[in-house]
């Protein structure tokens, strides 16, 4: 067992630059950006097909900002993967080990 690190200045400083980072990004423009399907969509936000679904429709449902962050998120990933250096890659997704 590790034993854990204490918070210290610069660990407080990006706690604050991270609670007032404001990653979002429209469902709408997400759908105009990328060729995916609302399926994909609910996949990308851990959310039902429905409560996508209700994101689009005539009475629309305005999406919680944990949504739009994952949207904002895997925005970042497709657009900027390659240019992760892979050990960082590896520690933010890692493989799963086959035998």
């Amino acid at each position: 067992m590790t034993s854990r690190q204490p918070l210290e200045a610069r660990e407080q400083i990006l706690l604050n630059l991270y609670n007032r980072c404001q990653l979002s990004m429209d469902v709408f423009e997400f759908y105009r950006k990328w060729d995916v399907t609302q399926r994909q969509i609910a996949t990308i936000c851990g959310c039902s097909l429905a409560t996508v679904e209700r994101w689009f429709g005539s009475q629309r449902q305005i999406p919680e900002p944990i949504y739009t962050r994952r949207l904002a998120e895997m925005d970042l990933i497709w657009e900027l993967w390659e240019q992760v250096p892979a050990e960082i890659r590896e520690r933010l997704c890692p493989r799963e080990n086959s035998v």
